[in-house]
């Protein structure tokens, strides 16, 4: 018997209309990342370049431990104009800035040079190479892990990252909703993960429609919960920088928090949403005969096991992130009504109560999508049955 999946018919139909949209795609896409992005600050001159320590000079180290003001060190230039030199340069001692030298640490050095004039500073310890090799470890953990499914999970993944950076940061920038650039993120992101997981089946169906409903309704209950609560975009911390960008270049940054919450919450509504999906396939196929109600009851049992634990992800997911901001409220002992009407706080709990609004609410919306696509009968046409997409 020949192999279906070998089958050059097959193949093209399976994958001749995906790469064809993927086209026009890659279109798009390199058409909205031609922008010119006016500058916020002056940095001619000004570049971050790799470089090795060779020696402390003077050191900062105090005898309990800590640092204090400025290493003296030479570094070795390994990028940039000067690469190859030996330079003399600081790092200081901040958290957030700088880097705790020693002989052999590989750092980024801020360089600026005017004429003969040069002037570097360490800026932090240069982690790039760390950070590639654990993302590819974790996609190398996803494939041996997952097998096929892995290799597509890590593909889907990888595509939800390019998109980010190259559709909806461009398209914000050029001053279009937050909010629908976001959705529409979502959709495009959600489609071609589900379609690389389940390929051309109704379970792929099941879950994207699911999951663009909950995440949908997560953004609603955000903008609902906003409007009720006076809590809007402008009262995240680090409005006085997006104000400037909101005069220079028009972004809309009052719907940042609510866009950022959409993609937050794009993947626990997902993983409810393939979950049941795959789960009402799977009954149906087993028990074909089974009725519409007793499917819908099925499948209402699956998503209320996933409901509390997937919620619990998202608020835990939102708390973990306030920690910081917890810990410092509990040692100043503030006041219980400082805390429960200050604007950090209030927005922690909307977006994970509104997350949580959006998996709750994907579960009837997945399963009701799931029932009526499942024991759907096509009509006959010209004595023929309707082609049907298989359901796993």
């Amino acid at each position: 018997m020949r192999n279906l999946n070998l089958d050059p018919k097959y193949l093209l139909k399976r994958w001749g209309p995906p790469i064809l949209l993927l086209l026009f795609f890659l279109a798009f896409v390199i058409w909205i990342n031609q922008v010119d992005k006016t500058p916020l600050v002056s940095r001619e001159g000004q570049t971050f370049e790799k470089a090795v320590v060779t020696e402390i000079i003077q050191d900062n180290l105090m005898p309990d431990g800590s640092r204090v003001g400025e290493q003296r060190i030479m570094v070795r230039m390994l990028t940039g104009p000067k690469e190859g030199e030996e330079l003399e340069t600081t790092s200081s001692s901040g958290y957030l800035f700088g880097a705790g030298c020693t002989v052999g640490m590989h750092v980024v050095v801020m360089q600026s040079i005017a004429g003969d004039t040069v002037i570097n500073t360490v800026y932090t310890q240069d982690r790039e190479m760390t950070i590639y090799i654990f993302a590819a470890l974790y996609l190398v953990v996803l494939c041996l892990v997952g097998g096929k499914q892995g290799l597509k999970g890590a593909l889907g993944l990888v595509f939800t990252f390019l998109c980010i950076l190259f559709v909806y940061l461009p398209l914000v920038y050029r001053g279009y909703s937050p909010f629908w650039v976001a959705v529409f993120v979502c959709i495009i992101t959600t489609l071609v993960t589900m379609y690389l997981i389940g390929g051309p089946t109704k379970k792929t169906v099941v879950a994207t429609g699911g999951t663009v409903a909950g995440v949908v309704i997560a953004g609603f209950s955000a903008t609902i919960f906003s409007i009720a609560s006076g809590i809007s975009g402008w009262n995240v911390s680090d409005i006085e920088s997006l104000l400037t960008l909101w005069n220079v270049s028009g972004i809309q940054v009052g719907g940042l928090l609510f866009s950022g919450l959409l993609i937050s919450s794009l993947g626990a509504v997902m993983d409810v949403a393939m979950s049941i999906g795959s789960s009402i396939g799977e009954i149906h196929a087993q028990n074909p005969t089974i009725s519409r109600k007793e499917l819908f009851k099925a499948g209402m049992h699956v998503g209320r096991d996933m409901m509390g634990t997937d919620s619990n992800t998202l608020i835990l997911a939102f708390a973990g992130g306030s920690v910081s901001m917890l810990v410092l409220d509990y040692a100043y002992d503030l006041p219980y009504q400082q805390i429960i009407n200050s604007n950090n706080i209030g927005i922690a709990i909307m977006q994970g109560l509104s997350g949580s609004f959006g998996i709750v609410l994907a579960v009837p919306v997945t399963v009701l999508l799931a029932v009526l696509l499942y024991t759907h009968e096509p009509a006959p046409a010209s004595g023929k049955p309707l082609p049907e997409l298989p359901e796993n």
